[in-house]
Formats: C-alpha cells, structure tokens, sequence
C-alpha cells in the first residue's frame, strides 16, 4: 500500500502570487487533509519598500525588501495551512520591461534547464498528485510567470513524473465582472490604448473552455488573512478594498484549465483531486 499522503504542489512567482490566484484552494485542501507544497520562485525584491517606495527610487533596497516579503510569505502560508514552503530565491525581475529583466541572476535570466532542474528535485521529494502553476503567457505577461511555467513543465518532463497539471485562468464573464468592481471601489482605471485593451481582451479563457471550478467561498476569509499578511504590498492588493464579503463574493470559485492528466475525470470538474480519490 501507498501511504504518501494525496499533495498538491503550487509553482509561484513571487510572494503574495499564492494567495491571490490559489489560496482558496490551498486553504480548502489543507482543510481536507491533503498536504499542501507551495513553491515561490523568486525573493519579491522588485516590490514596494516601506511606505510604498517603488523599485529604483531613492531608498528602495531589494535585499531589504526580499526579506520582509519572506516574512509576510510565512505569515500568509501559516494562515492558509500551507505545509510546506520552498523558496528558489530567484531574482525579481519586475514588469515586462524593467531594467531588473536583464539582471544577472534574474529569475527571467535564468537557464530553464537550470530552474527545471531545482525543481524537478522537489517534485521527487514530494511526489505531488497535482500540480498548478500559471499558463504559458502567465496570465498577463509577466516575465517571472511565464519562466515559472516553462520551469515547471520542462521539471515535469525531466522527472517523467504524471500528476494532473493545472493552470491557472479567469473566465472572461469575471473579468468583466472585476472591472466593473474595480472601478465600483474608485480605482483609477484609465482607458487602455487599442493595443492593450486587445491585450486585456486576451487575458483568461471563454467560460466555456475552463476545465475546472473550485468552489473556495467557505475559505474566503482565509484567502483574504493571506492576501492582508502581505501587507507591504498592499498599495498594489486591489482585492483588500473590498472587505472580506465582497471579496468573497467576487473571489470564491478558482478556476483553472486542466493540461495533463492520466485519470479519466470528466470535465468540466470541480475538484482538482477528482479521479484520485
């Protein structure tokens, strides 16, 4: 008999990247017994110092934010139960763009096979049942997404491993949705170029191409602590404006795209271990 223990395995970028995008599901599997692995790729240094300094302004310093970040990342991970954390501690390498893009030892910089590497050996130690990380645009086009995507399958590759293999998505009806609430709490949302709202029109899948529907509302206070434990970053949370109802609202279903999976379950599922158990 196999006793290792059902696991999930979430590949992130930065901290604060699993509380908004899975913490739900984090929290609700942890709650089900089922051991929770999240990996974070990079240390965060090209986020807001204290008082909001942005990254290159006078007193911003990486180092010194990559610390309270690690900080925050613990405190968000003992609020969702998380079982495990494992940091590669890549180098931020900020927005599409950023001068930290070219950075010596920037995640973005970074070998696939090198990244792959060191994760392939967390998948052999932990052995995950699924897997979740973003799709191959990382959801917007953030450079340390996408490069968390293609570590984590190259990984999957090496080690011939097959758990179900999730990517994360939105279905476009939300993201209607959001930007109506968004402008609904008084962020400043500016009308996009031609070339961006193309863009924008781009990110998340048709509803009816999501495999997968996690209803996560009875953790939505959960999701909400994590995302609050960030609280450096909270100039950039949107979500925290809306207090914990109306984010659990909006926020209670994670959806995803199912890639890989030898199981049979049928889609469309609402459970990321159906067929496993």
């Amino acid at each position: 008999m196999n006793d290792r223990p059902l696991t999930l395995m979430a590949v992130h970028a930065h901290p604060d990247d699993e509380a908004t995008g899975t913490g739900g599901v984090l929290a609700r599997y942890a709650a089900e017994g089922i051991r929770t692995i999240l990996v974070t790729c990079t240390d965060g240094g090209c986020g807001d110092g204290p008082e909001g300094v942005k990254p290159g302004d006078p007193g911003h310093d990486p180092a010194a934010v990559a610390l309270m970040r690690r900080q925050e990342l613990e405190a968000s991970c003992e609020v969702l139960k998380v079982s495990h954390l494992e940091m590669l501690d890549y180098a931020d390498s900020g927005m599409m763009g950023w001068p930290a893009n070219d950075a010596p030892g920037s995640f973005w910089q970074t070998p696939v096979e090198e990244g792959a590497a060191r994760l392939a050996e967390l998948l052999r130690r932990y052995q995950p049942d699924v897997v979740v990380t973003y799709d191959e645009n990382g959801f917007y086009g953030h450079p340390d997404h996408i490069q968390a995507n293609r570590i984590t399958m190259a990984a999957l590759a090496m080690t011939a491993q097959t758990p179900k293999v999730y990517w994360t998505t939105a279905p476009r009806s939300m993201m209607q949705r959001f930007g109506e609430v968004m402008r609904e709490f008084g962020a400043d949302v500016q009308e996009p170029d031609p070339a961006e709202a193309a863009a924008m029109a781009e990110i998340g899948l048709p509803d009816e191409e999501i495999t997968t529907w996690v209803d996560t509302t009875a953790f939505g206070g959960q999701k909400f602590d994590a995302l609050a434990a960030h609280a450096s970053q909270g100039e950039n949370i949107f979500f925290l404006r809306m207090g914990r109802e109306r984010f659990t609202e909006l926020m209670g279903v994670e959806t995803f795209v199912r890639v890989q999976d030898t199981t049979g379950a049928v889609v469309p599922e609402n459970d990321l271990f159906a067929g496993l158990r």
